[in-house]
């Protein structure tokens, strides 16, 4: 029998191995400009992209020079892959010809952002989902129901894809499990870590201060009839403030301030001066497209997460367990808000609404309940989540990148385009010669036996 330890590492081996297999295009504009700016700092000492800035539309512009023009977390994530790469092979970027059609070029970049990829949101997701398995199992007391919200969340939607990158979307959602996982533990140092994941997710994503604020709001309502919630009050601050200083480093660094942010300099979106920057009021028919729409909508790409909000209203019927269904459910909504409110709430090119993902990982709690719950629900679940791990699968080994001219883009942009004609992002079909499905077989050969075991050991024993 499967004991709950390595019944969690072998969870954390199959997401973290999921994520870090595929690969998306390290010339997209949301990866390339966070890449070049890691560059510059690893090889430079300096946050300016001037050199690169041919190379990508997404770029502030500030005293005559071109910085990244995104929050810098996923930059400061990006480093340690950067060095390493660079003190490995020792080549550096003033070596290459900055073309887009240089394939040395390619290679050069393909290297430090798959490096990035898995030691970063990879490795984010991997945690989460072992984090939410634990979260559930104190929910629910089944080992079942935990194991089905953690895969529905990190394989059976869009975070996965997302993972593959080092766009900020699958991070936040990793950072705010963590933040509720930790916090919902109301101790000392558990304080500290939920505070510090708060806290990084806004040096990821500037907007996560909004949904991270709901959680915090919710830790001290539910710390505040505790002998010790001054103390655990004071240590996720502390966490929040120490996870913090690296954006006043880095702003420091590229603009001379602390105080000044990268979006205030965006070139070529136009939008961005509409409201604080970009984001208005929100739009119901946006918010409609977001979760149905042809274009990007996130059921379409995650069929499983339509039983999520009957799960946490099952969740919210237990005065225990109020609190963190109601949590969810607040950070879902500010989520979805703000990306109906944001002008480019498409995301350009995107399999799926991106800027909803930092939902996906609260959501899928909702899971658990609903698997517990039995009858129907448990049979959807049951259809439901190996459909979304085979859409999401199909996604990431394909195109995270959607372009935003096709409708359905699952069946024409993904599955027509890509994936039915072998044109697949694996680590063996880049760095080992082997043909794109072979790539993808060999994922198949090591992933199933691992989710075999998972299944069979939940099956097989309690928790």
């Amino acid at each position: 029998m499967t004991t709950p330890a390595p019944r969690k590492i072998l969870l954390f081996l199959l997401v973290w191995l999921s994520a870090a297999w595929f690969g998306s295009w390290e010339f997209n504009p949301n990866n390339a400009t966070r890449l070049f700016a890691a560059i510059s700092l690893v090889e430079d000492g300096d946050a300016r992209i001037d050199e690169f800035a041919p190379l990508t539309i997404d770029k502030a512009q500030f005293d005559g020079h071109v910085f990244l023009d995104k929050a810098p977390g996923m930059t400061l994530m990006a480093l340690p892959a950067v060095a390493l790469a660079t003190a490995v092979t020792g080549e550096r970027s003033t070596a290459m010809p900055l073309r887009f059609d240089d394939p040395a070029l390619g290679r050069f970049l393909r290297l430090r952002l798959r490096l990035a990829a898995a030691s970063g949101p990879a490795l984010l997701t991997a945690i989460a989902a072992v984090l939410l398995y634990d979260l559930a199992l104190a929910l629910t007391g089944s080992a079942a129901a935990a194991l089905v919200a953690a895969l529905g969340y990190a394989l059976g939607t869009p975070a996965w894809g997302w993972s593959t990158t080092i766009a900020g979307h699958a991070a936040v959602a990793a950072l705010y499990v963590i933040a509720v996982w930790a916090l919902w533990q109301g101790r000392g140092r558990y304080a500290l870590l939920g505070g510090a994941a708060l806290g990084w997710a806004v040096v990821v994503e500037y907007q996560a201060v909004l949904a991270g604020l709901a959680i915090a709001f919710w830790a001290a309502w539910q710390w505040r009839t505790r002998l010790d919630h001054r103390r655990l009050l004071a240590l996720a601050a502390a966490g929040g403030v120490v996870a913090l200083l690296p954006l006043g480093a880095y702003n420091q660094l590229a603009f001379g301030t602390p105080f000044r942010i990268a979006y205030a300099g965006v070139q070529g979106f136009e939008g961005m001066q509409q409201g604080l920057f970009g984001l208005t009021w929100p739009r119901p028919r946006v918010l409609l497209e977001i979760l149905v729409g042809d274009r990007r909508g996130l059921f379409w790409c995650a069929p499983v997460l339509l039983l999520a909000p009957m799960g946490l209203s099952l969740i919210a019927e237990r005065p225990r367990t109020r609190g963190l269904a109601a949590v969810a459910a607040a950070v879902i909504a500010i989520v979805l808000l703000v990306n109906a409110a944001y002008f480019y709430w498409d995301g350009g090119n995107s399999t799926g609404p991106r800027h909803a993902v930092p939902l996906v990982g609260l959501a899928a709690l909702g899971l658990a309940a609903a698997w517990q719950a039995g009858g129907w629900t448990r049979l959807a679940i049951a259809v439901l989540l190996p459909v979304s791990m085979a859409i999401n699968l199909m996604i990431a080994a394909a195109e995270i990148f959607a372009p935003p001219e096709y409708r359905w883009p699952l069946w024409s942009a993904v599955y027509e385009l890509r994936f039915s004609r072998g044109d697949l992002r694996s680590w063996p079909s880049e760095w080992l010669g082997w043909t794109p499905w072979h790539g993808f077989q060999l994922y198949l050969a090591v992933a199933l036996p691992l989710l075999l075991l998972l299944v069979r050991s939940v099956r097989r024993g309690s928790s």
